[in-house]
């Protein structure tokens, strides 16, 4: 498969190129705070250093890639001289720099292959060398496999453990799902499965693409692996989801009614994704396209109408969280309010004022819940067998939260 063409991309490519020059790399979203917040401070240098290179959307691979081979060459030198602590440091840092400068690549090339192996095997290292139990899964999937990474937390001495299957969304990947240091999983005594789902990043280089009933397998698919796993508790499995990975957690809740959580955030649950594909840059799209594997835009359209919760959420069987920003300029809360409708079991839409997609800094985020430690509490509450009643969160720019029941 080629790399995809769409009408806005070739419209638009100026411009994408004039404002990242204007306001840097993290025109679409906050790229370069997602990338950085798992590595901690050792590679706080880089990506300062990356923000400055990148001047134009050519820029990105590049940069990354520039910052990629110096990490590993660092994480190399610590491992001959026996610094292991700095070495798998650098092999983290490295992982996640090689997966970035994956993103702007919609296609099998040779590049992104290559970035990809690179990826998996600095991250391998960080494994051998982390202070806890890393290891590399491949989940058979119908004819192929789905890729993870199974994470045990410090000290684990044998029984069986809450499990999180962490998905990310359209433009992240599995490896920044667990952090470095104080991760909040690992710290509150679950286990995590990083998966890249059908379509995401690892995914299609393996062949796996974007359906919803890929989705909904998936869900079947990676709880019954986990259910044999000897590590794992499955009464104690949940699902957590980011952006594209809302929607797809949904589905995977929908078809598998063992599941005993699922949280979702900075949500897509506009059926058809009408807004984040044609309103927003077009970078979205043609990332999308090759998850789905698709080269022509209008056979794309018409698959992309089969994007949707619907049909999927009436059949979620656990509790359900969401938290999603008022100004969702990618998803209108408006679908959200209509999935929860749906939802037949105990559930929490929390809402942060004025707050734009990612939930990322902004008055009632900043003042008020945590996203990050709500959604890990409320999890591991309910993988506890804690009850709960169905609410409506308002988190005002005050950080004070109005709870109404839903």
């Amino acid at each position: 498969m080629g790399e995809p063409v769409t009408r806005r991309w070739q419209a638009q490519r100026w411009l994408i190129d004039n404002v990242i020059r204007t306001v840097g790399m993290d025109f679409d979203q906050n790229r370069s705070g997602y990338l950085a917040a798992p590595c901690g401070p050792e590679a706080a240098g880089d990506f300062q250093l990356i923000r400055q290179r990148i001047q134009k959307f050519a820029d990105f691979a590049p940069a990354f890639e520039a910052a990629a081979r110096r990490r590993e060459e660092r994480a190399r030198a610590a491992e001959e001289q026996g610094r292991l602590v700095a070495a798998r440091e650098s092999y983290f840092a490295a992982a996640i720099e090689w997966a970035a400068a994956q993103w702007p690549i919609a296609e099998n090339s040779a590049t992104n292959v290559h970035y990809n192996q690179r990826k998996i095997e600095c991250y391998g290292r960080y494994g051998h060398l982390a202070d806890h139990h890393v290891e590399r899964v491949l989940i058979p999937f119908h004819d192929q496999a789905l890729p993870a990474w199974l994470h045990l937390p410090t000290g684990y001495q044998g029984g069986r453990l809450p499990t999180v299957v962490a998905i990310p969304g359209m433009d992240s990947f599995k490896e920044t799902s667990v952090w470095l240091y104080g991760d909040r999983w690992l710290t509150r005594g679950c286990a995590v499965l990083a998966i890249d789902g059908p379509g995401q990043y690892e995914s299609p280089v393996l062949g796996v693409y974007v359906t919803v009933q890929n989705w909904a397998d998936a869900g079947r698919i990676v709880y019954d692996w986990l259910a044999a796993r000897p590590e794992v508790d499955p009464e104690r499995v949940g699902l957590v989801g980011n952006s594209f990975g809302s929607l797809f957690g949904t589905i995977a809740a929908g078809a598998e009614p063992r599941y005993r959580a699922c949280a979702v955030t900075a949500v897509v649950h506009e059926p058809g994704c009408h807004t984040i594909f044609e309103e927003a840059s077009p970078t979205f799209k043609v990332r999308f396209m090759y998850m789905a594997g698709y080269e022509d835009e209008a056979a794309f359209d018409a698959f992309a109408q089969s994007l949707t919760w619907e049909g999927w959420a009436e059949r979620v069987r656990c509790p359900y969280l969401c938290l999603a920003g008022e100004a969702d300029e990618l998803s209108p809360l408006t679908y959200t309010e209509r999935l929860f409708e749906a939802l037949a079991v105990p559930k929490r839409l929390v809402v942060y004022q004025d707050a734009r997609h990612s939930l990322g800094p902004s008055p009632a985020t900043m003042l008020g819940p945590s996203p990050r430690t709500l959604v890990a509490d409320w999890l591991v509450a309910r993988l506890a067998g804690q009850a709960m009643e169905s609410e409506r969160w308002y988190v005002e720019a005050s950080g004070r939260v109005v709870r109404t029941p839903y």
